[in-house]
């Protein structure tokens, strides 16, 4: 089946209603629709209290219904109209209050009157409603009756795994969250494409392994690296965390604290297919590249997004809807994905196989006579040269940059150094 604009639209149409949260039976619905598209996908539990580095995975936090009712019993906020209404991870609510105690729960943004505002508190109990700052100031009741029907127990974080074996166990790592309730481009997008990339890679015949994780931000992240830590530091070429890739804006990479090979990977499309992106140091970080490049873990990833998390006026508000992304916007994401795929799967890293210089002349790369020729000596270097940037960790680029050839001259001789078994590719 070819992935169309229309197809991947439909999924985030289908996807953007959900009640989603870092834990919950939203998460696991989210999680049965991908693996329903995709054909495979292993869910994985787990359980509440689990402790993962600093942190530990919270309660399960689930929710039927909520909504404050005026003196009139009008229903004043509806949490089954929006479910950014709702501050997430509330405790349960039923009871008459105030219009004094009520204000002191409630959440708006007044530069954006028409905006309801997404507000969490994962690691505190309290309750709390969001709404828009015009809805606030029509309320004029003395007293409210506020219900939240919402329960919180022990129970399990819920995320997707996808492992697409290749010819090499080396893996690309493809990561995305499934957190957040109903935001279009800092939520839903993300998902889609990564199944739209997932779909893609799926039919092909892949050199490296890809490994696709829809997970919680932050919490899930971490758990996922507690989890896998030492097989991800021994098989991990490069990652990408997606993110807000469903408007038309210019695409934009946060890179890692050091050069990468996804960094190398993202520019290098980057440069060569759009005339505009934005670059951004690991100082403007905001999602789970936070965890995969922290310096105790410090893995080859990058964060790719259009329009980044906190730059858009919409963001973490109910502004950032089904209206605020389109179809073409998240086609072009993942075609712009679909080429990070085949620069990764045509750039390899090449390793010397002996210790020391090889015995050139055993392999007709020398003459035997020991005398001196200019031109012999000039290729003899030429060769070495790019023999001593085999060294596991640079590319033909790399090598190319680093000797002063050209990739064509080093591309023939990387071929020829691997038909003499001078070298090895990963």
């Amino acid at each position: 089946m070819k992935i169309t604009k229309e197809k991947i639209y439909s999924w985030a149409v289908n996807l953007f209603p959900i009640q989603r949260s870092i834990t919950g039976i939203g998460n696991r619905k989210t999680l049965k629709y991908i693996k329903k598209e995709l054909g495979k996908l292993k869910i994985i539990e787990i359980k509440s209290g689990t402790k993962v580095f600093d942190w530990i995975v919270p309660n399960e936090w689930n929710i039927k219904d909520a909504y404050i009712k005026d003196e009139k019993n009008i229903k004043v906020v509806d949490y089954k109209k929006n479910n950014l209404h709702v501050v997430s991870y509330s405790s349960p609510m039923n009871k008459v209050i105030s219009d004094k105690e009520l204000k002191k729960n409630l959440h708006y943004i007044k530069e954006k009157p028409n905006a309801i505002p997404y507000v969490t508190s994962y690691y505190k109990k309290r309750w709390g409603f969001c709404l828009s700052y015009n809805a606030f100031k029509k309320l004029n009741s003395k007293k409210y009756k506020v219900v939240i029907n919402s329960s919180l127990k022990r129970g399990s974080m819920s995320y997707g795994e996808l492992y697409i074996k290749g010819k090499s166990k080396k893996e690309i790592l493809i990561s995305t969250n499934i957190c957040h309730p109903s935001m279009a481009n800092n939520e839903t997008s993300g998902i889609v494409v990564a199944m739209a990339i997932a779909k893609y890679l799926l039919k092909r015949n892949n050199y490296y392994s890809y490994r696709i994780i829809f997970i919680p931000e932050t919490i899930g992240s971490i758990s996922y690296i507690s989890k896998n830590f030492k097989k991800l530091k021994k098989n991990i070429k490069a990652g990408f965390v997606l993110t807000c890739l469903g408007t038309k804006n210019n695409f934009s990479i946060v890179k890692n604290i050091e050069t990468n090979f996804a960094e190398k990977i993202v520019l290098k499309v980057l440069n060569k297919n759009y005339k505009k992106y934005k670059s951004y140091p690991w100082i403007d970080r905001g999602s789970d590249e936070r965890q995969f490049c922290s310096p105790e873990v410090n893995l080859p990833f990058v964060c790719i997004s259009k329009g980044k998390f906190y730059e858009f006026k919409e963001y973490h508000t109910s502004l950032d809807n089904l209206k605020f992304i389109s179809a073409q916007g998240l086609i072009d994401s993942f075609e712009m994905l679909k080429k990070c795929i085949y620069e990764v799967e045509n750039n390899f890293f090449y390793t010397n196989v002996y210790k020391c210089e090889p015995f050139l002349t055993k392999y007709d790369l020398y003459n035997s006579m020991n005398k001196f020729n200019k031109k012999e000596h000039l290729e003899k270097t030429k060769v070495l040269n790019i023999l001593s940037y085999c060294n596991g960790e640079n590319d033909l680029e790399d090598i190319s940059n680093y000797t002063n050839l050209s990739n064509k001259f080093v591309k023939q001789n990387l071929k020829m150094l691997l038909k003499k078994k001078l070298i090895k590719r990963d």
